[in-house]
């Protein structure tokens, strides 16, 4: 089963992704956009983005977690991944990324 991204509306009306592993774990969400069009072409642009490693950024924070971002062609974040323990579940989870945004389906929910 592959993944999926979920479209739904925040708490101020905006329009947000998740792109969930066939696991059903969330492994990126996006930033709000004002519009659902808006939302649709960060979907896009994951899809696209998504298939150059070249395109995540990986961080560390104080609390030493770990996390990355997906950038857009104008290195813009297009999604945020959740925090992780180890930099190896960091990693998988670019994987993960890498091998479902490309075919995954869009809900709304």
């Amino acid at each position: 089963m592959p993944g999926k991204f979920e479209i739904y509306t925040d708490k101020s009306g905006g329009f947000r992704f998740r792109l969930k592993a066939s696991n059903g774990q969330i492994i990126l969400s996006s930033q709000g956009y004002k519009n659902k069009a808006g939302c649709m072409k960060g979907i896009e642009s994951v899809r696209k983005n998504s298939a150059s490693i070249s395109n995540f950024t990986k961080s560390e924070t104080k609390a030493e977690k770990f996390a990355f971002n997906l950038l857009a062609a104008n290195k813009q974040v297009v999604g945020t991944s959740q925090q992780y323990k180890t930099t190896a579940s960091r990693d998988k989870g670019i994987n993960s990324v890498m091998s479902n945004a490309p075919d995954a389906k869009i809900v709304e929910i």
